[in-house]
């Protein structure tokens, strides 16, 4: 058991009022992409259109909108450098019809020296010209050449009340790990945001992400700038998000819907935490352990992140702390249906644990008080945005798994997932207790990152010693959890080759049998499968569906079924099995 007095090994936290610096160091190196202003301009040639001029030769990653606000949105797009000229302006309309004809917004971007040093990408911010809850078309045109036609939306008024609100939720993509026509079917889905809870790209070239069943897919192969297998430098985040964003199919769904994005640890290096004893991050990376290398080539992931990702995020570049600088976690109101709550779990996250998760282990009564995966500020605001909520709805996109996973039974038990909130439990304990306390109702949390379809129950305790003591029974229930597929990444199936022919068909459905029996708050689980999931917000009910598409196929015929289905109604925290319902 660890002695609170001292520095007792990685776990231990060791926070000082000068926590990041290095990195607020490091990012001041940076001009962070940051939206433009756009200028009116008299000069009707900027909005011309060659209708015979094709988009992608100007237009390579197409447009993309997020960031949404009652009163706007962030559009994004990037000019093909071959096609750029710094001297010519990029216009911006957007209009309530398809064929742009009652135009409510326009303007030109005249900044050519920002956009080119941004790699050739573009954010105009429209807050505070759109009305709320709204759907708008929206393009740009560069000399003549009209991008693909977008599609954004607003967010409700805070004092609306919305019959319904619903979510394509997504996850961890890795490029050369399938295809995308998961995206294809998001792009038809009639959603009203897109909200991806992380690992958007993969940080390699080569196969340090694939497993024994995996296989290679052809047209997805990569090469770094750096010549190295793992990024190296902000030259190669930028070409993994061009390659990422050159996909059709995630074109598609960029163009159709407007994205509510967070990160995870793929966006920066794999399984990165925060080391507090040298203020650097690290992870998994053959420069993991170097800390000057690693705060460059972070802040350079963060660089990338924002120039390819319409979110909107808070800067401050006169804040002292990382947390008064940058700010990914934030809320969102759905009118007085849903409150979003997005945190980041990567930038405040203590290392992980050393010691074998056995159930002896990862009690939180085990671990120091201080140890944290949010860091104080942003758990004190999680738990207020959720506590004080006033929604029919209050929602967590948690990336990582909140509720316990347990392998084995008894003192034979392992929790394997330690990047989640198993290595975590006191701050999890916290949490739970401050949530019950403030009996919020109607909670929910979507989760990313295990690669796994999960509707599970929340609790104030559960058995065994992960809650705490010697041995706890089972608590009362506060909430439920959907977790979201990845839409390629490796999952437990891919990695012991169990994902074809007689493999499949015998252990499908003895792990999705298994792990309910291990984990009793767990009513379903799949890790045979890849795609997305909707999540749909009522004032009478929430209800999931998890979808599965063969990312074997580059084709947009490729087969898609519904998975699991569950309904939770208003009030109750009760998970209904409705798959049936739709599979009709």
């Amino acid at each position: 058991m660890t002695d609170d007095s001292g520095l007792n090994g990685r776990d231990e936290p060791a926070r000082g009022p000068d926590d990041h610096a290095e990195l607020l160091s490091e990012l001041d190196s940076h001009d962070l992409a940051l939206a433009l202003e756009t200028d009116k301009t008299s000069r009707t040639d900027a909005f011309a259109v060659d209708p015979e001029a094709d988009p992608d030769a100007v237009f390579p990653q197409s447009v993309a909108s997020g960031g949404p606000t009652p009163s706007g949105v962030i559009l994004w797009t990037r000019v093909d450098p071959e096609a750029f000229d710094p001297e010519t302006p990029l216009a911006v309309q957007v209009a309530t019809d398809e064929a742009f004809e009652g135009v409510v917004y326009d303007g030109v971007v005249t900044e050519g020296a920002h956009v080119a040093a941004h790699d050739y990408t573009v954010k105009v911010d429209l807050d505070g010209h759109l009305d709320p809850d709204s759907e708008y078309h929206y393009r740009f045109i560069y000399d003549g050449t009209a991008s693909r036609t977008g599609r954004c939306r607003t967010l409700p008024h805070p004092e609306e009340s919305p019959d319904s609100i619903s979510f394509a939720v997504l996850a961890c993509q890795n490029f050369l790990n399938g295809y995308y026509p998961a995206y294809h079917y998001v792009a038809e889905e009639d959603v009203d945001f897109l909200v991806h809870v992380g690992d958007f790209i993969y940080e390699s070239d080569a196969g340090d992400f694939k497993g024994l069943g995996s296989r290679a897919y052809a047209g997805r192969e990569k090469r770094l700038p750096s010549g190295h297998d793992r990024v190296w430098s902000l030259a190669d985040y930028r070409y993994l998000y061009r390659t990422y964003r050159e996909d059709r199919f995630l074109q598609e769904a960029l163009e159709r819907h407007t994205l509510i994005a967070g990160w995870d640890d793929h966006e920066l290096v794999n399984d990165v935490y925060w080391d507090a004893q040298t203020d650097a991050p690290a992870g998994d990376h053959p420069r993991g352990d170097d800390p000057e290398f690693m705060t460059g080539l972070i802040a350079d992931g963060m660089h990338a992140w924002w120039e390819y990702m319409p979110a909107r995020v808070e800067y401050d570049p006169a804040g002292e702390s990382l947390q008064e600088r940058f700010r990914l976690w934030r809320a969102f109101e759905f009118g007085d249906l849903v409150t979003l709550a997005m945190t980041d779990e990567r930038l405040f996250r203590d290392p992980p644990r050393e010691a074998i998760p056995t159930p002896d282990n990862v009690g939180p009564q085990y671990e120091p008080p201080g140890r944290t995966m949010l860091g104080a500020e942003q758990r004190d605001w999680l738990v207020e945005t959720i506590a004080e909520s006033e929604t029919t709805w209050s929602v967590w996109a948690d990336e990582v798994l909140t509720v316990p996973f347990r392998l084995g039974s008894g003192p034979l038990s392992v929790y394997p997932v330690q990047g989640g909130w198993d290595g975590y439990t006191r701050e999890r304990q916290k949490l739970t207790e401050a949530i019950a306390a403030a009996d919020v109702e109607n909670y929910v949390t979507l989760t990313g990152d295990m690669h796994c379809y999960v509707a599970a129950y929340q609790q104030t305790s559960y058995p065994g010693r992960v809650s705490g003591g010697e041995g706890v029974a089972t608590g009362d229930r506060i909430g439920v959890e959907f977790m979201t597929p990845a839409i390629t990444s490796l999952n437990v199936a891919e990695a012991l080759h169990l994902t074809e022919g007689w493999r499949k068909r015998l252990t499908e459905p003895l792990l999705s049998w298994l792990v309910p029996a291990m984990n009793p708050h767990i009513e379903f689980f799949d890790s045979h499968n890849w795609g997305y999931s909707v999540v749909e917000f009522t004032p009478e009910d929430c209800t999931y569906v998890g979808y599965a598409v063969d990312k074997t196929v580059d084709s947009p015929d490729a087969d898609r079924e519904v998975v699991a289905a569950y309904r939770v109604p208003e009030g109750v925290v009760e998970l209904e099995d409705v798959t049936d319902r739709y599979r009709d």
